[in-house]
């Protein structure tokens, strides 16, 4: 009872922009949309939105992760997809933050119903494998069509200036973004960060590339691992396969590659990533194909010596916590997106 009081207060309903509409904990107002496929639940970062504003639409990457962790001692902590681990306030001083839950995941999970990763499991009787209504939404076209109706949704509020629209994804949300801006005109500026522009599924064979490399792995078994994955992603192309395993539909769609949606998209574009992310490794290609189709609209930067999510790497290639760098991605995109006019770039 306590428990519930406690969200009570902290969740408050408001009736300004609709019957689906609540503030929680006087710092994000929530919003909920029907939708045939499931409702969609999203967050502007800020209580009472009211000013004009364009939007800010941050794609976060995988796993059912909450928009809110509600700590026993603590209580609610936003995470917001990943927002905290930059200063989005610099963001939400020039843009309407907006970040969308990630399907068949509340918005509040209490801190007994996360794994060790912090994701949210439901009713999965492993704390390891999402729900089965989880793995059943995620894939690539569920994430735009959400997303599409939300930006549709927010277009039609008087506090937002459509003047503008920025899109920035990280990780899996940038295959997200990326189909996004070719599906929806009205992106303005593009952001794309650790993704592997080419598909998901190729990084398996690269990591045993490396692993051979490094000296951890002989080629024999490298040639192993690579045989699995090409078996795996057989079963992945395969719709008997696909309709006993729905985990199998995130790897198909994820796993197309991008490029094409990118190069379709004719405003500026920053594609930004760590030089020891294996997940970026092949973005240092793509330039290849603007140049091959005369297009000048891409800026790239690297972040040296940082891994996926911008944690420096030690000499034995793993992750320093204490030297973090989201920070300064953010604010170079910021500074970026809020430029009257951008010319390509490479760093």
């Amino acid at each position: 009872m306590k428990f519930i009081l406690f969200i009570c207060l902290l969740f408050t309903p408001q009736t300004i922009f609709g019957q689906n509409t609540s503030v929680i904990n006087n710092e994000s107002t929530l919003f909920e949309l029907g939708n045939p496929n499931g409702k969609i639940d999203f967050l502007v970062i800020d209580p009472a939105p009211k000013s004009k504003k364009p939007l800010f639409l941050f794609c976060q990457g995988s796993l059912p992760l909450p928009l809110y962790f509600n700590y026993k001692k603590e209580g609610l902590s936003l995470f917001g997809g990943g927002l905290t681990n930059f200063n989005y306030h610099d963001i939400i001083k020039s843009y309407h933050l907006v970040v969308i839950s990630m399907p068949e995941t509340p918005v509040i999970v209490d801190e007994s119903q996360l794994n060790d990763s912090y994701w949210y499991y439901g009713d999965s009787k492993d704390k390891n494998i999402p729900s089965i209504a989880y793995q059943k939404a995620d894939y690539l076209d569920n994430y735009v069509n959400r997303a599409v109706a939300v930006l549709d949704y927010l277009s039609g509020q008087p506090w937002v200036d459509k003047s503008q629209l920025v899109v920035f994804g990280h990780s899996q949300g940038g295959h997200v973004a990326a189909k996004l801006a070719n599906r929806y005109k009205k992106i303005s500026k593009l952001g794309l960060s650790g993704t592997n522009l080419f598909g998901r599924i190729d990084q398996d064979i690269r990591q045993a590339k490396r692993d051979v490399q490094k000296g951890k792995i002989s080629w024999q078994q490298a040639s192993q691992k690579i045989e699995q994955t090409y078996a795996f992603y057989q079963d992945a192309n395969n719709p008997e396969k696909l309709k006993n395993n729905p985990n199998l539909r995130s790897w198909k769609s994820f796993s197309q590659p991008a490029i094409d949606d990118l190069l379709s998209f004719n405003k500026p574009i920053y594609l930004v990533f760590g030089t020891e992310d294996i997940v970026s490794e092949l973005n240092d290609l793509v330039p290849l194909y603007f140049i091959r189709n005369h297009k000048d609209n891409l800026t790239i930067k690297r972040y040296f010596n940082q891994e996926h999510n911008y944690f420096e790497v030690q000499n034995d290639g793993r992750p320093d916590y204490s030297k973090p760098h989201w920070n300064e991605v953010m604010n170079g995109f910021l500074a970026w997106a809020l430029e009257p006019k951008q010319t390509a770039n490479n760093n």
